[in-house]
């Protein structure tokens, strides 16, 4: 059966400001509405996931709780991994290649351009710079999560939110 990877970029947050931390941002009514309309969607399309890992940030934890929130999951059975901020697109493999074995799909939320370049090394498609709010899917046929690497996986869709019908 093939295994199914979401790789989510975190909704609109709000803009940097003095005195704060980039980890600390957190999303605005927009970012907000827009995870939801993300969550519905897949869940409408039967999209779920079995395990939803997310990096440490405030915006990227709060996409994921909308999102387990529209597809019916515990929010609080949402994984964090405090690499997934800022620590490249190696870090999005690590947390892929030591996913158990009983896992078929996976939702992983994080940050630009980390998201953008892993969907570009594992499926050698044109991903680009992803949406904010935006979910590429990537199937691998035939491999365990510990296999995964560069090329090794097609890309069934991507799609923003503002492809998405409010």
């Amino acid at each position: 059966m093939p295994r199914l990877l979401y790789i989510v970029r975190h909704a609109k947050a709000e803009d940097f400001a003095p005195f704060q931390r980039d980890h600390d941002r957190t999303l605005v009514p927009e970012g907000i509405m827009a995870a939801a309309r993300m969550g519905r969607h897949c869940y409408q399309q039967h999209i779920t996931a079995d395990r939803l890992i997310s990096s440490s940030a405030e915006r990227a934890i709060h996409t994921a709780r909308i999102m387990a929130e529209q597809l019916h999951i515990d929010p609080e059975t949402i994984v964090l991994n405090p690499d997934l901020f800022d620590g490249g697109p190696r870090a999005y493999l690590a947390a892929v290649n030591s996913l158990p074995t009983d896992c078929q799909s996976v939702m992983i939320f994080g940050h630009n351009p980390d998201v953008s370049y892993f969907a570009e090394f594992l499926t050698h498609e044109p991903v680009s710079n992803m949406s904010k709010g935006a979910i590429a899917a990537v199937q691998f046929d035939d491999l365990g999560w510990m296999d995964v690497s560069g090329r090794t996986g097609k890309l069934l869709f991507y799609i923003t939110p503002k492809q998405v019908p409010h």
